[in-house]
């Protein structure tokens, strides 16, 4: 697709922002372009810091010269040309900014070349009067783009970087992270004309291995646990830490979605959800990568693309929880099974067909192999998890009270007998239904199973001639409410806020203030008066992702006419708090466990669906 200006409906529909933060912001831009272009090498070089110089050389397809001017124009790109395209981003860039912006702030070179080319050609631009030089170049096919003096033109912006060090640390964790995701690629990095890191293309898992134990350590890479799951349209391929080491090998938490890299609070609450009965304190580490149909996740929330939405958020959440549980589990099971192997024979014990339970691996290495075929028609659905360490075996020894170790060759493998474990992305959440008890109050059987989800929003219930739909974020906000409701006698813990919040004051809220300043304490809200501002430093974690500068002044034109009891500040509180993460397993086991009277309360807020009468009407032939 060749590069154009994007009509306005579409630009207008892009999640645009400033991309020149940093130099580390520049390199991403710029590097994150060359892999658009198909390079399998791109070398970067920076001078302190990346302030003075950054340059970046790939040997993609190259920018043609009818198109090289262009390029730096707002709103070009040759990866978007219809609101259609936006539905389904599988390259990192789309918004046609960036070079853009960066040569609004630097003395910015594009020299490149296409392979249809017999010459080079070359532009420059300066300052933000964007104007553009196109002369004919040396180069190979591919690209090469040099930023010079960063924020020359804004020194007020280059006042805001820090120290060399610092701004390259910054560049260095970026290339880390884009280093881990693309294998393929050829990576190295010169800082003040030396080369500081040189991370050579993988082909296999062994020099995958290799690059993993160059970024995140040495440490991470002996003990993770290899994840490489697939289910329909989803993947999880990855490293995760094993449960078997008493301190977290790195600090390595990277998760990625179609290839970029993402901070998102969905796949966080699924991964820290799965390691949290084996992993206490500090976070697992993990370097993970989720791979789905890109009309599933929509990229275009965030102008940094930081952050992700999925449509069916519910799916991928099980999805990753339930792959990665099976995958810990399962791994601790097969550790202690070879613990207890090499505790009873030292040598490997011949099975059945006469062949040796250790196989000897390509490498050399010996491997345990505990993989073997799920049932037929599930070859999709396969799990496979392994760990490539040698330690693992010793802690599961050291937990069963045996002091003998594991030779470093013997890497884990298994491969779960079934699909269980990730099914609920085909069938979310579909378990046995309700258990029900035929007692004269008709309620639910407490920690029964939960019953099947319809929609993502609604348990699926049945009470004698009843079909019922339970909506979850009911019982979710009532399960809430009564939390609070228990907390509040004895006041709920304040959480400072990063940035204080300031609103303009309302001459009627300082009677209401001085009121009600117990109250307000109470509920976890800490304000104070400066300069005819109303100064919010403290709230509840209830109301930590709520827009305070609306709800603060609502609370105190409530309070002004009222004093609420608790049960009704539990009820204001949790009805805030619509922003959190419901997980539909823990809210059914919280709701299985109330007593009768409390869940009859709840059931009688689903929706009875009138089944008879719709088979009335649609008699079966």
């Amino acid at each position: 697709m060749t590069i154009q200006i994007l009509p306005p409906q579409l630009a207008n529909q892009i999640a645009a922002g400033e991309v020149v933060e940093r130099p580390a912001s520049v390199i991403k831009e710029l590097v994150e372009n060359s892999l658009d272009a198909g390079a399998t090498r791109v070398d970067i070089e920076i001078e302190k810091g990346g302030s003075k110089l950054i340059k970046i050389h790939d040997n993609g397809s190259g920018i043609s010269k009818e198109e090289l001017g262009l390029a730096l124009s707002r709103h070009a790109t040759s990866k978007l040309s219809s609101l259609d395209d936006l539905d389904a981003i599988l390259s990192f860039g789309f918004r046609g900014e960036a070079l853009a912006s960066i040569s609004s702030v630097s003395r910015l070179t594009l020299t490149s070349r296409t392979a249809n080319q017999v010459e080079a050609w070359q532009a420059y631009a300066e300052g933000s009067d964007m104007a553009v030089k196109v002369i004919p170049a040396a180069h190979p096919v591919g690209s090469t783009v040099e930023a010079v003096d960063l924020f020359f033109n804004t020194p007020a912006r280059r006042r805001f970087l820090k120290s060399d060090k610092t701004e390259f640390t910054h560049i260095d964790e970026w290339l880390k992270r884009i280093a881990l995701v693309r294998s393929d690629i050829h990576f190295t990095l010169k800082h003040n004309g030396k080369v500081v890191r040189n991370y050579r293309a993988t082909d296999t898992q062994e020099q995958y291995l290799q690059r993993l134990a160059q970024i995140s350590g040495k440490k991470f890479a002996e003990q993770a646990i290899e994840i490489n799951c697939q289910h329909d349209d989803l993947k999880l391929t990855g490293y995760i830490q094993s449960p078997f080491f008493e301190t977290p090998a790195s600090d390595t938490q990277y998760f990625y979605v179609n290839g970029r890299l993402v901070r998102d609070r969905l796949v966080n609450h699924a991964v820290r959800q799965a390691f949290a009965e084996h992993v206490t304190g500090e976070q697992a580490s993990y370097v993970l990568m989720l791979e789905l149909d890109p009309h599933q996740v929509d990229v275009n929330v965030h102008p940094a693309k930081h952050e992700v939405r999925f449509h069916q958020s519910r799916y991928v959440h099980d999805y990753i929880f339930q792959a990665l549980q099976s995958a810990l589990h399962q791994v601790g099971r097969l550790a202690i099974d070879s613990t207890n192997k090499r505790d009873t024979d030292s040598r490997p014990q011949t099975n059945e067909t006469g062949n040796s339970g250790y196989g000897v691996a390509e490498s050399g290495h010996s491997r345990h192999d505990y993989s073997h075929q799920t049932s037929p028609g599930t070859e999709a659905s396969r799990e496979r998890f392994s760990s490539p360490i040698s330690a693992m075996p010793s802690y599961a020894s050291k937990a069963q009270g045996s002091g003998g170790g594991a030779p470093s060759s013997y890497r884990p493998q298994a491969e779960l007998p079934s699909a269980e474990a990730i099914a609920s992305y085909g069938e979310l959440l579909k378990t046995p239904n309700v258990v029900q008890e035929n007692r004269g109050n008709k309620e639910l059987q407490a920690n029964a199973a939960m019953p099947p989800i319809l929609a993502g929003k609604y348990w699926v219930l049945t009470q004698e001639e009843l079909l019922l739909l339970l909506p979850i974020k009911i019982v979710s906000t009532w399960l809430l409410q009564h939390e609070i409701s228990n907390k509040l006698d004895s006041g709920l813990v304040s959480q400072p806020l990063l940035m204080p919040v300031s609103i303009a004051m309302d001459e009627i809220w300082s009677d209401t203030l001085a009121e009600r300043e117990l109250m307000l304490r109470k509920i976890g809200i800490e304000v104070t008066i400066r300069l005819g501002q109303l100064i919010i430093k403290k709230v509840p974690p209830y109301l930590r992702q709520s827009q305070l500068v609306t709800v603060i002044p609502d609370l105190l034109q409530w309070l002004r006419f009222e004093e609420p009891n608790n049960e009704a500040l539990a009820s204001w509180l949790a009805k805030h708090d619509d922003k959190r993460f419901e997980s539909a397993p823990d809210t059914w086991l919280a709701f299985s466990q109330l007593d009768d009277n409390d869940r009859d309360e709840l059931i009688k807020k689903a929706k009875v669906l009138p089944w008879q009468s719709w088979l009335e009407e649609h008699p079966s032939d």
